[in-house]
């Protein structure tokens, strides 16, 4: 029974960003369950490495689409090429994202409008074109990738904050419409992750503050993140929709 809970064999996966990070952590977890995996990134160099890592030692089949989120062109292009190969995509994990810190008075209208086409539109857009075979079926799983920075934010993050904090409410919309189908609709909100965007965009001494205000005093690792994803896009998370699973060591206790 437990075993089943989890067993995705005869699924297809899609994972937007899945070349590296929770997007790869996931999509490897999302292979071990018994899923074909897709993933989507910019970089096909990256995509095939971690093609070649995710389907290591796995009898199930891994392939990649060169895909730049922010072009709505190519989105549609990408959805009809893994539609042609699989049929039907059972999971959509929108995990794709990128941020572009800037205090209110100095945001930029081209990072504005890139930010939230990447985080929030091509989202949308995505679960908009896989939905409907999902309905089909009757069974099918969105897992979009929010974060805390949803939930509590900082100066300067305006815009991430509201791309991911967008996702929690149509999260909730689309968990409404799509429940009476069999699909559920669910975001996972991470903490600080040690992946490449946060060691890119934090200084180590920056790094070590938000290990510190955590409840667990450390980071979280992209395979962390692996656990939760199964849950909210398995058999074993049937009953879970419109939900946001805070997954952050516990930076979200502290008030001081």
């Amino acid at each position: 029974m437990l075993n089943k809970l989890f067993d995705l064999a005869g699924r297809t996966a899609l994972v937007t960003g899945g070349s590296k990070g929770i997007g790869k952590g996931i999509a490897r977890g999302y292979a071990e369950a018994g899923a074909n995996v897709v993933i989507t990134a910019r970089h096909e160099d990256e995509l095939q490495a971690a093609c070649a890592e995710i389907g290591d030692g796995l009898d199930v089949q891994v392939a990649y689409r060169l895909c730049e989120m922010t072009d709505r062109a190519q989105c549609d292009d990408m959805i009809r090429s893994v539609q042609a190969e699989f049929s039907i995509v059972d999971i959509l994990c929108n995990n794709a994202g990128s941020n572009a810190p800037q205090p209110l008075v100095d945001i930029d209208d081209d990072d504005w409008d890139r930010v939230l086409e990447l985080n929030f539109t091509s989202c949308m857009r995505l679960a908009r074109g896989l939905a409907p075979a999902m309905i089909e079926q009757k069974w099918g799983r969105i897992l979009h990738l929010s974060s805390i920075m949803a939930l509590t934010s900082a100066g300067g993050r305006g815009i991430y904050s509201g791309t991911k904090a967008a996702l929690v409410g149509t999260t909730r919309a689309h968990a409404i419409e799509l429940g009476p189908h069999g699909v559920t609709v669910n975001c996972l909100a991470p903490g600080p992750v040690a992946t490449d965007m946060l060691r890119t965009m934090l200084t180590p001494e920056q790094q070590a503050v938000f290990a510190e205000r955590a409840a667990l005093k450390r980071l979280g690792e992209t395979s962390e993140m692996v656990g939760p994803a199964l849950l909210l896009s398995s058999d074993a998370g049937s009953y879970i929709t419109g939900a946001v699973l805070v997954v952050d060591g516990g930076v979200i206790c502290r008030t001081f």
